[in-house]
């Protein structure tokens, strides 16, 4: 065999044995005549000795350079007192070689394996079989690999079945574009790839298989941000039978293991839950980082009769919203920066960031220092001074707007304040939300979307569900983790007459419902049973158990921001002959096209 054992499998047990490794050259150094070889493979580093006392093995070790493929024959020793490394799970120990065989020569990478010095994302990309030789780069697959362990051993214990689902498919309304896939053997159709195995799942429910679960590639042609990719992987995991209580209790109970086994992490039991109306209220986001101890607080009410439309239009708005928002210590900040802090949330629609810097809360008006001061009498200034718990050194901030404006800037400008000022808690806060509005009313398209996606189930009758749509509320229930979904689910709909009702709320009529889901309203007349599920976001799951800062440091083969990926050099062109035996033919882009694309 090529090798006995592994370079980071070695220890003290292994002292006085003959081994045989195989990896890379980490790094080569020359002390005074010997040569000292840092050996490198998937699980760790190992320092091999080549001295001069085997004249063809030093020879070999003079030629080779970083990142050259080398096999050792040696024996394990101590390593001299006074030369451990305790910062390498194998510096107590060394190979003394007595061989050494260059398997493969490589040329200078493009950025150096063995350092820590920043490399851009796109060099990174390139050349990712060379970034994923890195060992942090390596210990995150591992630690995702070892998380798909645990919750495949854990389903696989609670009587789950693992079943596989077509990538090839129909489009369906999942919230984005489909990637969509030219069929050769039937003329000007295609097929889409699947953005979940929504449908699919849940004819496995009216198959019979109560408890199923998929770790399954999904794809999305949408803008990508830190936490997206065109294509992404989710657990699955679907059930009969059981009500939201039950289902979230064994998820609950699922996420808690994984964290004990792969983090040592004991994770709350049980997990708190907010409603989807009070997560909003205190936290302007339905994914709110509880480690952040700052809360919006609403002052609607105080501000109906103030002589400023900015506060007052929205306050008497059904649709508005005047909240504040507290930030302890936050009245050093300088004009710059409440500047730069105006910008930041104009990007999520706010016209404006209004403030009052609390100097000195007794002194009244006299300790305040703001500009709409002049606006608010005392009793309301005082009432915001109560609410808030403002003390001295303190800013407030406030959001007027419609209720969607004021919760995302106000919830972005939570977030970025406790990531700026260092008020971010340590360790790990889970929070399940539910309670969540079945539909949205799009005031571009004038009608109802859902929230979720059109097959969860509604908390009420078909009755009341098309008497009051925008009062129903959802079976739906998200999991959260540090400000980041990680998971979303619900019960589903089970019965024809509740589908009928929720596609015709959707604007989708009864031709069009049969033309995209006729196999799913047949499939639910032949005994569908009460079942609901969930998925997990693989990605962004173990992204924040491995503590980076983007999903594509946990893929092997991530796209860029562009849904591109530069390695291969894709999506690319294909040939004439390829796109007549699919019966396509390309157009030109038009001017403001190719713009659009040059922008991108």
């Amino acid at each position: 065999m090529m090798r006995t054992h592994r370079c980071g499998e070695l220890n003290e047990s292994h002292i006085g044995q003959e081994v045989t490794l195989c990896g890379w050259v980490h790094r080569r150094r020359d002390h005074g005549g010997v040569i000292f070889i840092d050996l490198r493979d998937r699980e760790g580093l190992v320092q091999v000795v080549v001295d001069p006392s085997n004249p063809e093995a030093f020879s070999r070790a003079e030629t080779v350079r970083s990142e050259y493929v080398i096999q050792v024959r040696g024996k394990v020793r101590r390593r001299p007192e006074g030369t451990e490394n305790p910062n390498l799970p194998t510096g107590g120990i060394e190979v003394l070689a007595s061989d050494l065989v260059v398997l493969n020569r490589a040329e200078t990478p493009p950025f150096p394996l063995e350092s820590e010095i920043p490399v851009s994302e796109e060099v990174r990309l390139r050349y990712r079989y060379l970034d994923l030789r890195r060992p942090p780069m390596q210990e995150k697959l591992r630690t995702r690999h070892r998380v798909m362990q645990v919750l495949r051993r854990f389903l696989d214990q609670h009587g789950f079945l693992e079943i596989e689902t077509p990538f090839l498919t129909k489009a369906t309304p999942e919230g984005a574009r489909d990637y969509l896939v030219p069929s050769r053997t039937h003329p000007h159709a295609f097929y889409a790839l699947p953005q979940s195995p929504q449908l699919y799942k849940q004819l496995l429910m009216i198959a019979g298989f109560d408890r199923y679960y998929q770790i399954v590639r999904c794809f999305r042609d949408e803008d990508l941000r830190a936490d997206r990719q065109p294509e992404f992987t989710q657990l699955d995991v679907e059930t009969s039978f059981m009500d939201e209580h039950d289902i979230m209790a064994l998820m609950e109970e699922m996420i808690r293991d994984l964290f004990k086994q792969v983090l040592d992490v004991d994770l709350p039991n049980p997990f708190p839950r907010l409603t989807y109306r009070e997560a909003m209220r205190r936290f302007g986001s339905d994914k709110p980082d509880l480690r952040i101890p700052l809360e919006l607080v609403d002052v609607g009410d105080l501000m109906r009769e103030v002589d400023f439309k900015v506060f007052a239009g929205p306050a008497r708005d059904p649709q508005g919203r005047v909240a504040a928002l507290r930030l302890p210590g936050g009245a050093a900040l300088s004009r710059k920066e409440i500047d730069d802090l105006t910008r930041f949330v104009a990007q999520f629609g706010a016209k404006g960031l209004a403030y009052v810097k609390v100097n000195d809360p007794d002194k009244g008006r006299e300790g305040l220092q703001s500009p709409i001061l002049k606006f608010l009498p005392d009793p309301v200034v005082a009432e915001i001074l109560q609410r808030t718990k403002a003390e001295g050194g303190d800013i407030i901030f406030f959001g007027a707007d419609k209720a969607r404006v004021v919760n995302d800037a106000l919830g972005a400008l939570r977030v970025r304040l406790g990531q700026d000022r260092g008020l971010v808690e340590s360790g790990w806060r889970p929070l399940w939300i539910v309670e969540f509005p079945m539909f949205e009313w799009d005031e571009e398209s004038g009608r109802w979307v859902a929230l979720h996606h059109p097959f969860t189930a509604p908390a009420c009758t078909v009755e009341e569900l098309k008497k009051d749509p925008g009062s129903a509320l959802s079976r739906a229930y998200d999991m959260v983790l540090n400000g980041v979904e990680i998971g979303g689910g619900s019960i589903r709909i089970h019965t024809p007459e509740m589908q009928q009702a929720v596609f015709e709320l959707l604007g989708i009529g009864a031709e069009e419902a049969r033309e995209k889901f006729g196999f799913l309203l047949d499939a639910l007349k032949y005994g569908c049973p009460p079942h609901g599920g969930i998925a997990f976001g693989l990605d962004r799951l173990v992204m924040l158990m491995t503590g980076s800062k983007t999903i594509r440091d946990v893929m092997a083969f991530p796209k860029t921001q562009t849904a591109a990926c530069p390695m291969v050099d894709a999506p690319a062109r294909i040939h004439e002959d390829q796109l007549r035996e699919l019966y396509l033919q390309l157009r030109e882009l038009s001017q403001r096209e190719r713009k659009k694309v040059a922008a991108q």
